[in-house]
């Protein structure tokens, strides 16, 4: 075990700067001052001028004008919609679907609050939280996998 050496509190140098507290650096400038002044500044100005370098050195291409005339055959969502935007597009019932689609968010929002109390951390012994888990990420890989697919495959991944 090492020796820890404890400050000389006696010292009038010592004394003198904790007197001005702890919120100074070692010169008695305060140190959030001192941060936001040189190390932000240097953060900033250095993500500027990476950004401006990336922007000449290797500018993006712009591509065809846009023509809000001519539609896709098909329109895909983002990866992160998948799920959501496959409900309504795989249920006969437009309702249902819309409900399904209300449903996500209802589960979503409910699934921390279930069984919050617990003292355990492990996930092993909140069976009811886990499960919830397990079965909702299956299903969103499921759908999500399904939404690349024509919507005749789709909850059948074209496996049968």
């Amino acid at each position: 075990m090492g020796v820890t050496k404890k400050p000389d509190l006696s010292d009038p140098v010592l004394r003198v700067k904790l007197a001005k507290g702890m919120g100074y650096n070692y010169y008695g400038e305060l140190a959030w001052l001192n941060d936001s002044s040189h190390i932000f500044l240097v953060v900033i100005l250095g993500t500027i001028a990476c950004t401006v370098g990336l922007a000449v050195l290797e500018p993006s291409m712009i591509g065809e004008p846009a023509n809000p005339f001519a539609t896709l055959l098909e329109i895909l969502p983002e990866w992160y919609f998948f799920l959501v935007s496959q409900i309504p597009c795989t249920v006969p019932n437009k309702l249902l679907g819309v409900l399904l689609m209300a449903a996500v968010l209802a589960g979503l929002l409910t699934v921390p609050f279930l069984e919050n109390a617990n003292k355990f951390q492990n996930s092993f012994r909140r069976p009811v939280a886990t499960t919830i888990f397990l079965i909702g990420t299956a299903v969103a890989i499921w759908l999500g996998i399904g939404a690349a697919l024509p919507i005749d495959k789709s909850l059948t991944l074209g496996l049968s």
